[in-house]
């Protein structure tokens, strides 16, 4: 019978083990890019648009060797160094992306959720309009609208890409929240606040936003993962970030297609390899938060049950 108990709780405890590697191994990984981005200017040997040190210039497509550990590429940028600010440029832009869908998304959804009304029907009929585009082809073209034809010249790069992301990932925001507001509105504790004579904004302040926005972390996590992709999407078309302004791994990433067919390999290798692993890092994340936080999908671990042995058994 002990066995029996033993094998029922396995499945349980090897779920939440595997939440918990999931969750650590995502954040470690998340956190070697983190670092690469705030100490760039300490771990990378040159700058991102650096040519030459000490009045001697670099060579162009240098194989990697002792001055440069990953080669240079054909605009005799080392590649190591690209690669560490290219990390930089990566958690700005969604940083910056994400605080932006929150501050947006988030406030919109609970206003929403709340009042309903004519106010909700405009605001979910301007989400589903943004919803019925592809997200990639809508952060083209906003990309391509903010950095160049503004009639001020348009935004700097990183932070046209940024403004590119939040567009396509606020309406998301926006029906997670708007949708559990609808629901915790009505529950019991609301009901009791309005009695007792709260505002609205107390209400929301108080007693709904902590519910709602639970979620949120995890949402956030997985657009950041996918934020990634589209930022070396964007860079990769050439649209955004250019070389001059900032190291981006989707620019680069274009600039290695005429070197591929050469047998340079360590011109694409490198930033590619820097996507693949910052994405890993970021899904195994919100993967890991949301088997972790979310209450249906989090699974109650069993002790182990301990038989008393009968007499006949002693």
């Amino acid at each position: 019978m002990r066995k029996v108990f033993k094998a029922l709780a396995k499945p349980f405890t090897e779920t939440a083990g595997l939440a918990r590697w999931m969750l650590v191994i995502g954040i470690v990984i998340t956190a070697v890019f983190v670092i690469c981005a705030i100490f760039a200017p300490l771990l990378a040997p040159y700058g991102f648009d650096q040519t030459s040190a000490d009045g001697v210039q670099f060579v162009k497509r240098e194989a990697p060797s002792g001055d440069h550990v990953f080669g240079t590429d054909r605009l005799l940028f080392d590649v190591l160094s690209r690669t560490i600010w290219g990390a930089r440029t990566a958690i700005e832009v969604v940083v910056l992306s994400i605080v932006i869908c929150v501050f947006v998304g988030v406030p919109m959804g609970l206003i929403s959720g709340y009042y309903g009304g004519w106010l909700d029907r405009i605001l979910l009929l301007i989400m589903d309009a943004l919803f019925a585009f592809p997200s990639f082809l809508l952060a083209i073209v906003f990309a391509f609208l903010l950095t160049n034809k503004l009639p001020s010249g348009g935004f700097s790069g990183v932070l046209a890409v940024s403004l590119s992301l939040s567009v396509i990932y606020v309406p998301q925001y926006y029906r997670v929240v708007r949708n559990t507001t609808v629901s915790a509105k009505e529950a019991t504790y609301v009901e009791a606040a309005r009695a007792i004579g709260a505002s609205d904004f107390v209400i929301m302040r108080r007693y709904l936003f902590g519910n709602v926005v639970q979620s949120v972390p995890v949402i956030g996590t997985l657009n950041a993962a996918d934020a990634i992709l589209t930022l070396a999407g964007l860079g990769f078309l050439g649209l955004g970030i250019q070389s001059t302004e900032a190291a981006e791994w989707g620019h680069d990433l274009n600039r290695a297609l005429a070197d591929a067919g050469s047998g340079i390999w360590w011109t694409g290798l490198y930033p590619g390899l820097a996507i693949v692993l910052l994405v890993t890092g970021l899904t195994l994340v919100g993967e890991g938060l949301n088997e972790t936080i979310n209450p249906t999908l989090r699974r109650r671990r069993l002790l182990p049950v301990v038989m008393t042995p009968r007499e006949g058994d002693r």
